[in-house]
């Protein structure tokens, strides 16, 4: 009797399960793999696959989103790309155009003209002038962190917050749900306190059960009174104060301020996460963005919904058409095969590849796994170099003399795949020329990577690296 029934829901499950995996697995391999897994073992293999073989990032990311999906959702693991004209009209104003075209297709955003983008390394530079902006606020302040420590300068930009809320002025703040455990919560009860309008991203929480590392929103935006924005890597937190005598855990970032109709697109970012949040839409500057220097720019927005491989799909396409020089500073660097190909591509076609990691980062998992993947880039020439303390928590991309990819996103699948994350397409002489010299700085003190080297590791490392490397769609 109960042999039937195992054989029963076996041959009911069996097929239902190997459908799933044809209809929505990307990858030819594992495909065929957990086909396997579910016709070999009865029973426990169909079970094994629906635990652990479907990629539910997205799934929750739309219903997150308030979109209605079906009970048997056979979705694919893709983006949606919404059908219209992909021609940027700015492109053919911007040096190099063949460089600009290629946002426009992956994402369907077109560059915004006369921006004014201006850079900060660490937080010297950076919090002075983003309090100072927060003082001279008019109408109002959103402000997005993965994290917000209330010690040090935290406690200084909460002041700050605390000064504009009380002159009447309308303060809106988003922290990370996981982010914000990092400090136990200290910054949200003051800000509350003075009248800032506090929200968590997707907190966790026992009920309903929320405990999903995942889908979390690594974004860091200010925006002050649509006239002025920033955009980078540096959270509030007084570790990037590199100068610090007391920092134990100096790291080092840059960061940017944005003037122009660039602004309007980092204010739109920030709608669209409050919205997803609150349920409460915001209303956009009606204002027309008063214009500000020379720089092209487009706001990048990726996440694990709609927007999935954006950032994926326009750096691999950017590595693939560079001339001249490809030149990254990554604090996690695990890129996809596809980022991969595109990197030796380059390499291959004479295109000088350079990227630049910590010789220790704060997650020793990853550059374990990094380091397990490096042949990969060493074989054909791409030039990998570790660089001492302090810790580099920059993400910058240069490419050629005057594009530049900056914002919150590493090249790991976390922040392709599974975080909702910002990039800033920045088309700008000047600048890609002081942060090209900026990551050639990093180079002069660093230790340049060789296979040799790689190659004689012992043999336990290896097999500690290709341990935690199994696990790179998840570091």
């Amino acid at each position: 009797m109960y042999y039937w029934l195992i054989v029963l829901f076996h041959l009911v499950v069996m097929p239902i399960a190997a459908l799933h995996v044809l209809v929505s697995k990307r990858d030819h391999r594992a495909a065929l793999g957990w086909i396997g897994v579910i016709v070999i073992f009865p029973v426990a293999g169909p079970v094994i696959y629906f635990v652990f073989g479907i990629n539910r990032v997205r799934t929750k990311a739309r219903l997150f989103a308030g979109r209605h999906l079906p009970v048997m959702h056979f979705g694919y693991e893709r983006a949606t790309r919404e059908p219209g004209d992909d021609h940027d009209p700015m492109a053919s104003h911007v040096d190099p155009p063949y460089l600009a075209e290629i946002g426009a297709r992956a994402t369907g955003r077109r560059l915004s003209a006369n921006n004014q983008i201006t850079p900060f390394i660490n937080g010297e530079q950076f919090f002075p002038r983003l309090i100072q902006v927060i003082d001279e606020a008019k109408e109002y302040i959103l402000l997005s962190s993965y994290l917000f420590s209330p010690s040090g300068v935290g406690g200084e930009v909460i002041n700050a917050l605390s000064r504009a809320a009380a002159r009447g002025v309308t303060v809106r703040v988003l922290i990370d749900g996981i982010g914000a455990w990092y400090s136990l919560q200290g910054a949200i009860q003051p800000l509350r306190r003075a009248g800032v309008k506090v929200r968590l991203f997707r907190p966790p929480g026992l009920l309903p059960p929320s405990l999903d590392i995942n889908l979390r929103n690594h974004r860091k935006i200010v925006v002050v009174d649509h006239q002025i924005g920033f955009f980078g890597g540096i959270n509030i937190d007084q570790r990037h104060m590199v100068n610090d005598p007391n920092n134990r855990h100096i790291t080092e970032d840059v960061h940017f301020e944005a003037r122009g109709p660039v602004v309007h697109d980092l204010h739109r970012s920030f709608a669209d996460d409050w919205l997803l949040i609150t349920r409460t839409p915001l209303d956009s500057p009606l204002d027309p963005a008063e214009p500000a220097g020379t720089s092209y720019c487009r706001v990048i927005d990726d996440g694990p919904g709609d927007n999935l491989s954006h950032l994926s799909m326009t750096l691999s396409t950017v590595f693939t058409a560079a001339r001249e020089h490809i030149t990254i500073l990554m604090p996690y660097f695990l890129p996809n095969q596809e980022m991969t190909a595109a990197l030796q591509s380059a390499s291959l076609r004479g295109v000088k590849v350079q990227v630049v990691l910590p010789e220790r980062s704060n997650l020793r998992f990853v550059d374990w796994a990094t380091r397990n993947m490096l042949w990969e880039l060493l074989l054909w020439d791409v030039e990998v170099y570790y660089k001492p303390a302090p810790f580099a928590h920059t993400k910058l991309v240069v490419v050629d003399d005057h594009y530049v990819l900056g914002g919150s996103a590493n090249l790991d699948a976390r922040s392709l795949r599974l975080n909702y994350e910002l990039g800033v397409e920045v088309f700008d002489a000047p600048l890609a020329e002081y942060l090209h010299q900026h990551i050639q700085a990093a180079i002069d003190v660093s230790t340049r990577v060789t296979l040799e080297r790689l190659d004689q590791r012992p043999f336990w490392q290896r097999v500690r690296d290709a341990f935690f490397w199994l696990f790179s769609s998840y570091l």
